[in-house]
């Protein structure tokens, strides 16, 4: 068997499926796991992404999965260990990035590491160590409003060095970037001897990432967004094909849910709604009060699949999302409607979809263990960072899946109809 070149933890479904999207893209064989593998891998592949729901996990359970998730990949022969979170950054004032990396960093014995959640591709850039999403601080993208993980300072210096108990954090800033690996290279000897453990890198377009990748290439350790995966490899003498992101034909009903508030699924949600298909809304406070939501959502859809996708959604905008939580809390009422979302998901499958886009990072981790799903393979882009997958599936009687996981901030406002043209 062929060596792993990268093994990959993710801190979310979707964002697993955004890096590994990328890396296919870039030419590598990809694998997702759902969750820590229980056996050794077998099948050939480039790189395997382990996908973990540990994103607003409590630190020390974010440590203690991605722990066991570095052991396996470790016993698979990974040469290089790439952590990936989401391109905006998003975690609590004490994680989970710092503790999760600073926990790798121990593990692998190394003193450096790279942070750099940059994605020009879909608008994220880190300029002079400040996140951008599209032409404003991260701050003012709406991240500030995020129910579980607010963003309100875009400066990742200070938001990683506040996470974080050993490791002191730096930049290397775009000027350096700009001048090739040899440079970036250099800055990272400099910084070592500054007692430096993280660097904040500076992307902000995708030349800086290619320049990036060869100055990576013997570091143990990376941590990033996606976009870095499209610099890593060449450094293990890959290039793009297309075999690399072949899927089984696609067939069945097509249906999507979505569990995102973000402000692009709220836009999708309405482009999807102004084309005249099914949707339904998801009441969250009929959930609360023990209403059979479930029951009357699949009931809502099945005479209607036939007729082409259908959209179940509790999706909705800030101020609803703030007066739900006022009422359940924040925490219950994620949960709620996230095991809401991911049943509705199963009785879609159970009742002949074999074609399903599931847009928000909670709710796709959510809906795929509903599913029971603990592989996928990858395939073609949809959108920048969103593939679709192909899994076997036990709720669709053994047969195949196809799958996309759309994080709630990617897409463009017609994702949801579009998605589906790509598979025919």
């Amino acid at each position: 068997m062929n060596p792993l070149y990268l093994g990959c933890i993710a801190d979310d479904f979707t964002g697993a499926t955004d890096l590994a999207n990328n890396l296919v893209r870039a030419g590598m064989r990809v694998l997702q796991t759902i969750g820590v593998p229980e056996e050794p891998l077998a099948t050939e592949v480039d790189a395997v992404v382990v996908a973990l729901k540990s994103r607003t996990l409590p630190a020390a359970d974010a440590v203690s999965q991605s722990l066991a998730a570095l052991h396996w990949l470790q016993a698979q022969g990974a040469q290089q260990i790439y952590f990936k979170y989401c391109s905006t950054f998003d975690s609590t004032a004490k994680g989970n990035i710092g503790p999760v990396t600073e926990a790798l960093m121990n593990a692998l014995k190394t003193d450096f590491t790279i942070a750099t959640p940059a994605f020009p591709d879909n608008h994220r850039t880190v300029f002079k160590g400040n996140l951008f999403v599209g032409e404003v601080l991260l701050n003012e993208s709406g991240m500030q409003n995020h129910p579980l993980t607010p963003m309100t300072d875009p400066n990742l210096v200070r938001v990683l060095q506040a996470q974080v108990r050993r490791a002191k954090v730096g930049l290397i800033d775009y000027k350096v970037v700009a001048q090739g690996a040899h440079a970036v290279r250099a800055r990272i000897a400099q910084l070592r001897t500054e007692g430096v453990g993280i660097a904040i890198v500076d992307a902000i377009s995708n030349n800086d990432l290619l320049r990036l990748g060869p100055a990576l290439k013997d570091l143990p350790l990376v941590t990033a967004g996606s976009g870095l995966a499209i610099g890593l490899p060449a450094n293990f003498g890959l290039k793009p094909s297309s075999h690399s992101s072949k899927l089984p034909p696609a067939r069945g009903l097509q249906a999507i849910v979505s569990g995102s508030c973000s402000l692009a699924t709220n836009r999708q949600v309405v482009a999807f709604t102004k084309t005249g298909r099914p949707t339904l809304a998801v009441d969250a406070l009929r959930v609360a009060a023990g209403v059979d939501v479930v029951g009357e959502a699949l009931a809502w859809a099945e005479p209607l699949l036939a007729g082409g996708p259908v959209l179940v959604y509790s999706t909705a905008d800030v101020s609803l999302v703030k007066s739900v939580q006022g009422q359940l809390g924040v925490q219950e009422a994620g949960a709620m409607l996230e095991r809401t979302i991911a049943a509705i998901a199963r009785g879609l499958v159970e009742r002949g979809v074999r074609q399903l886009v599931v847009a928000g990072g909670e709710t796709s981790g959510a809906c795929v263990q509903a599913l029971d799903i603990t592989q996928m393979k990858i395939g073609g882009q949809i959108d920048p960072g969103v593939p679709w997958c192909h899994a076997a599936c036990a709720a669709a009687g053994g047969e195949g899946l196809h799958l996309t996981l759309k994080s709630g901030n990617f897409g463009s406002d017609d994702f949801f109809t579009q998605a589906f043209t790509h598979l025919t």
